[in-house]
């Protein structure tokens, strides 16, 4: 029903390194991609994200040097940094368990049930370390001993954990860019960054981890470098 709609959009998003400094970004329309943005699929309905909105003038000035001086970054009119937030799995975990609690009415169903043991259980089995390494060495003892005799998500680790959140993370900044793209904007997302200065800048714990930081703007025939190449379909998509 949309399929063109929505092709128009994705051939219409460019990774556009400089922008229009006459055209201001509307608030509303960063604002209502965040929102989509949240929206987005993620792991376990978990959330270990958090998105910072960098528009005031003296902020973006202040970000130019941490993203290495790269003209996405100076001409920015605002920016987004799509933050993991790993440590704060306990806290969504618990959030969850209240979202089921709170639309329970009497004896729970058997779908409620499932939630309650998912979040109450599952997830600290995931998502919990110490220092010893035992949680580790206890989830691939279970990944090892029940993928024997049938498939099962093969799951050990602070990598493994790192790796999920940032997926996670990833879709939602993906949504973002194309939202912005369908309110007839542009934006970059950048990697060159100095993360350590950048979580800094934003008072980030230990935890959490800088994604991408995607810069916003109306975007100029000069921020595009050249045209957009692609490994042949046939290449990459393998039928099966």
């Amino acid at each position: 029903m949309y399929q063109k709609e929505f092709k128009a959009i994705v051939d219409y998003r460019r990774s556009n390194r400089k922008f229009d400094p006459a055209v201001q970004v509307p608030d509303e329309i960063v604002k209502s991609s965040l929102e989509s943005a949240i929206l987005s699929p993620n792991s376990s309905n978990m959330q270990l994200w958090e998105f910072y909105w960098i528009k005031s003038e003296a902020e973006l000035k202040r970000f130019v040097p941490l993203c290495l001086g790269q003209s996405a970054a100076a001409t920015a009119q605002q920016m987004v940094v799509f933050v993991t937030r790993k440590d704060l799995w306990s806290k969504r975990a618990q959030w969850n368990l209240s979202q089921i609690k709170g639309q329970m009415t009497g004896e729970p169903s058997s779908i409620e049930k499932n939630g309650l043991q998912y979040y109450g259980k599952v997830m600290p089995l995931l998502y919990r370390n110490d220092i010893f390494g035992f949680m580790t060495f206890l989830r691939k003892t279970i990944c090892f001993f029940m993928g024997i005799k049938k498939p099962f998500m093969r799951f050990g680790g602070k990598a493994d954990q790192r790796v999920m959140v940032h997926k996670s993370c990833a879709l939602a900044a993906q949504t973002f860019m194309l939202s912005i793209a369908a309110a007839g904007y542009h934006s970059c997302p950048m990697e060159g960054f100095d993360q350590k200065r950048v979580k800094k800048a934003l008072g980030l714990p230990r935890g959490a981890e800088v994604n991408m930081i995607i810069s916003i703007g109306l975007g100029t025939e000069a921020g595009i470098w050249g045209p957009r190449f692609r490994v042949p379909f046939e290449e990459v998509v393998h039928e099966r």
